[in-house]
């Protein structure tokens, strides 16, 4: 039944009278195609079926592989025309060929080049005019500036947008035991050139270590970074794909501590690095002196690092939990069991 009182689903002029004889038919409502991929969302309103209003959805993916998308977010990629993964800030580490398997849809790369060209963000907003998109992050949507300037944009654009979270390595981290509450500014490192050897990151750490509190660093990703000496030939070419590890980023701290000389952290600080985060038995959580961490084999990407302020009681034990003599049993326990899988494999295949 209509509601008895404004607002009505229909204009005024299409609202029925209350007398029979006065009755005007109500007009078919207007019906947006369904997408030629997709069966539109719709919604029932007081027995019509109207199409739902268009939508970019920004949908965090987790820190993983395709398995950790939310079943929201996971619905709302299956009604999307189209669907768009940003590959800049961030890598899941499993393939898009995963992705698409479980979506039923194909998934198109934004790398950094694509991300920073206007003509390519803004030719995914026109087509969010007409037609439900996806636009998928890794972590979380809102990880990273370029996704906030993302929305901005759809706003001024006039397009609805729908934000889907999901986890992130920011809060992620708290795995190893410090508590969330007690870090201060996100610092991110960069990988040093021969010309280029930041230190802005510097002053935050020390800030925050005068606060006592903890500091979380994001470690450089560069994928698809153009090959300077080949732009000066007039070629386009792209170096290979890097990822800074935990040694790096320690290297480069105390580079810059042995320059700015302030007596910040050293090789005696406590730090904590982390590796696979939010990957089960893949993720690797390791606590020591940043000079100890140098020496530790974290493996495959994605690296972080967090230096810790002051520790307090209870955090201390948390991080027993993940010293360098634990994660030396721990790896040589899954070699044995690697080495006890590879010789049953063996005797069955002889036998």
């Amino acid at each position: 039944p209509l509601p008895l009182s404004p607002p009505y689903p229909f204009p005024s002029s299409a609202r029925q009278s209350s007398s029979p004889s006065r009755r005007q038919p109500l007009p078919a409502p207007r019906r947006r195609a369904p997408s030629s991929t997709s069966q539109r969302c719709r919604r029932r309103v007081a027995g019509w079926s109207v199409a739902a209003a268009v939508m970019l959805y920004m949908i965090g993916l987790g820190l993983c592989d395709e398995r950790d998308i939310t079943v929201r977010g996971l619905d709302a990629v299956r009604s999307c025309a189209s669907v768009y993964l940003e590959a800049y800030t961030s890598i899941l580490l499993v393939g898009k060929e995963k992705l698409e398997a479980l979506y039923g849809k194909e998934v198109q790369l934004l790398d950094r080049e694509k991300c920073e060209s206007d003509s390519a963000v803004d030719a995914m907003l026109e087509e969010a005019r007409t037609a439900d998109v996806a636009f998928l992050v890794v972590g979380d949507v809102f990880g990273a500036t370029t996704h906030s300037d993302m929305q901005l944009r759809a706003a001024k654009a006039g397009i609805d947008v729908r934000v889907i979270h999901n986890s992130t390595v920011m809060t992620a981290v708290g795995a190893c035991g410090l508590q969330l509450y007690r870090f201060g500014e996100c610092i991110s490192i960069v990988f040093f050139t021969e010309s280029w050897r930041p230190d802005s990151f510097y002053d935050k750490i020390k800030a925050n270590m005068k606060n006592g509190l903890h500091t979380l660093c994001l470690l450089d990703i560069r994928v698809k970074e153009p090959d300077m000496e080949a732009l000066c030939m007039g070629k386009k070419r792209y170096e290979p794909p890097r990822y800074m590890s935990v040694n790096t980023a320690i290297e480069e701290l105390l580079e810059i501590e042995e320059k700015r000389g302030e007596g910040v952290y050293s090789r005696e600080s406590m730090a904590v690095g982390l590796a696979r985060v939010g990957s089960g038995e893949r993720q690797q959580i390791v606590a020591g002196t940043m000079g100890e961490l140098l020496e530790v084999d974290f493996g495959e990407p994605l690296h972080s690092l967090i230096l810790c302020g002051e520790v307090h009681e209870f955090e201390q034990e948390m991080l027993e939990l993940f010293s360098i003599e634990r994660d030396a049993k721990r790896k040589a326990a899954l070699e044995a069991a690697k080495e006890a899988a590879g010789s049953g494999t063996t005797a069955v295949a002889q036998g």
